[in-house]
């Protein structure tokens, strides 16, 4: 039977969705970007300072990526052109592969086209019907969409609570116990207690997913990441350790790799349907990403700009007025939270930053919980000084603006003041 035409339907409904989503101000919106240099972007034709770029040590336009990537086509052409498991593992993946497990001083590594790809697809592949998985409250969503594409049963824990997980854990009957947790959180900075939560895998037969999408580069000896800082890489390295890392952040590039014991990462290659099915990443990336490897290792003097540039902010920011209500999360990374309150006060102080030539998102629920919109600011060795102190000046300014107007309105939210720490 045809659907009536005159009948309403669902697809109609649309536009007005769309509405109540901007209502409460969370409609989203893409911009179009050009790298100027430096940490200058121009973002739909004006020229910004920007501070919500991943790239974290700056290297993303660095010449020597781009030379190895053109000097790639002439050998492999652009495109892989199949699957990893058919005709599209060259031996340029192949040896980044190897130079990854290599860097992170891991048994074995599997290099994927995408980060999101990678936690989404390898999750399943590991645990499924009948199994546990336990995930801290504020992990990704891609862990999150893997843990539920796995049909496992998923217990939720408070965000870096591991006493909580630990009574999660010991009451679970399941044969096979999967933990899974950012390593540095994307939207609040902080760092996770690595060896607290490999002991509590190691106690309960559990293994450990973590993922450092924001330390890889950035955190450990010569950018090793946050499982090397922890000490546990190399000789101390766990078989209850699976160590995942995007490749398009403060490595330049793109795609994401994952890394462990050599019997599990085999029984991801055969059981990842993110991986199997999927056409490989380009040759030309994986050969951008091995330059990438090499001026990682060499950017000690980029990761003392970058903690350099992380206390100037994080100084700055606690001489604003208290009477804001504003609060700066704890964190140690590039990766620094300013939770303003509502989603209107969060997207106001924004827009206060563009006309003054400054690019910070606004990051609002769902990807933060309701009543915590935050300006994300993201910070990278491409940072000056002089960078830093503009955004801590423009802040100030609009500060000053919400108290010299009508200051119980500065957060957007009724809650008690809490001052910046």
């Amino acid at each position: 039977m045809t659907q009536d035409l005159h009948t309403a339907s669902w697809l109609d409904e649309m536009p007005q969705r769309l509405a109540d989503i901007e209502r409460a101000h969370l409609l989203r919106r893409r911009r179009v970007v050009q790298p100027e240099g430096g940490a200058r972007l121009r973002v739909d034709g004006q020229s910004m300072l920007a501070f919500c770029n991943n790239d974290y040590l700056g290297r993303a336009g660095h010449p020597a990526l781009a030379q190895a990537a053109r000097e790639a086509t002439h050998t492999f052409g652009v495109g892989s052109g199949g699957s990893p498991l058919v005709s599209g593992h060259s031996a340029a993946n192949d040896a980044l592969e190897h130079e990854l497990a290599a860097f992170v001083q891991l048994p074995r590594a599997l290099y994927f086209y995408a980060g999101y790809a990678t936690n989404s697809g390898i999750i399943p592949a590991l645990v499924g019907d009948g199994d546990a998985i336990f995930s801290d409250a504020l992990n990704h969503a891609c862990l999150i969409d893997g843990a539920r594409l796995s049909r496992a049963t998923i217990h939720r824990y408070p965000h870096a609570d591991l006493a909580a997980l630990e009574a999660q854990l010991a009451a679970s009957p399941a044969h096979r116990k999967l933990v899974i947790s950012d390593a540095v959180f994307s939207m609040d900075g902080d760092l996770i207690d690595i060896p607290a939560l490999l002991a509590l895998c190691e106690r309960y037969d559990a293994l450990l997913l973590l993922d450092d999408a924001h330390g890889f580069g950035v955190l450990g000896p010569q950018g090793r990441g946050s499982l090397a800082q922890a000490g546990l890489t190399g000789a101390n390295a766990s078989r209850r350790v699976l160590y995942m890392a995007t490749l398009g952040k403060a490595a330049g590039v793109a795609g994401a790799f994952v890394a462990g014991d050599a019997a599990i990462i085999e029984w991801l290659l055969q059981k990842t349907r993110t991986y199997i099915f999927a056409t490989a990443a380009p040759p030309l990336l994986a050969s951008a990403l091995r330059t990438s490897l090499a001026l990682i290792a060499a950017a000690d003097d980029l990761r003392e700009g970058l903690r350099q540039r992380i206390a100037q902010l994080r100084n700055g920011l606690a001489e604003l007025p208290p009477q804001l209500g504003w609060r700066l999360l704890p964190s140690h990374t590039a990766v620094q939270a300013l939770v303003i309150g509502s989603n209107e006060a969060a997207l106001a102080v924004m827009e206060s930053l563009r006309q003054r030539g400054l690019w910070v998102p606004a990051i609002r629920p769902p990807t933060v919980p309701p009543g915590t919109a935050r300006l994300r600011i993201a910070l990278s060795a491409a940072h000056t000084e002089s960078d830093v102190q503009e955004l801590l000046l423009a802040l100030a300014a609009h500060a000053a603006d919400c108290i010299g107007a009508r200051p119980e309105q500065a957060t957007g939210t009724s809650a008690p003041s809490a001052a910046i720490a």
